[in-house]
């Protein structure tokens, strides 16, 4: 998409940003709080900004495309090995099996024999 060329960051932080805004109506320090629990340092006038610019253009976009979602979820939790670190990673689904969102919390616990 040219609509995003020049951006500091990369796409799909924005349009995650934009459609959790439009699509819960969480506040602007809210969205700013939950992308810093995710590694992701974003201010909320920046927020603001791609509100104000990219949801009308997302919104005539994803329209026609939209389609009923169920209002039934689940988490998913496994524990995995990432960059030779343990990590739990914890999944929201819906009853699609798609992925709503995830969030791995690692751990920085040496276990002993």
């Amino acid at each position: 998409m040219s609509d995003f060329k020049g951006r500091r960051f990369p796409v799909s932080i924005i349009l995650v940003c934009v459609r959790w805004y439009c699509k819960y109506g969480i506040s602007y320090r809210d969205l700013e709080e939950m992308m810093a629990e995710r590694g992701v340092q974003v201010d909320h006038t920046t927020l603001y900004r791609w509100v104000q610019r990219y949801a009308p253009m997302l919104e005539k976009r994803i329209r026609r495309y939209q389609g009923y979602t169920g209002l039934s979820w689940r988490v998913d939790e496994t524990y995995i090995k990432v960059a030779g670190e343990w990590a739990y990673l914890y999944r929201a689904l819906d009853s699609d099996g798609d992925v709503i969102d995830f969030m791995p919390i690692f751990l920085f616990v040496l276990f002993a024999r």
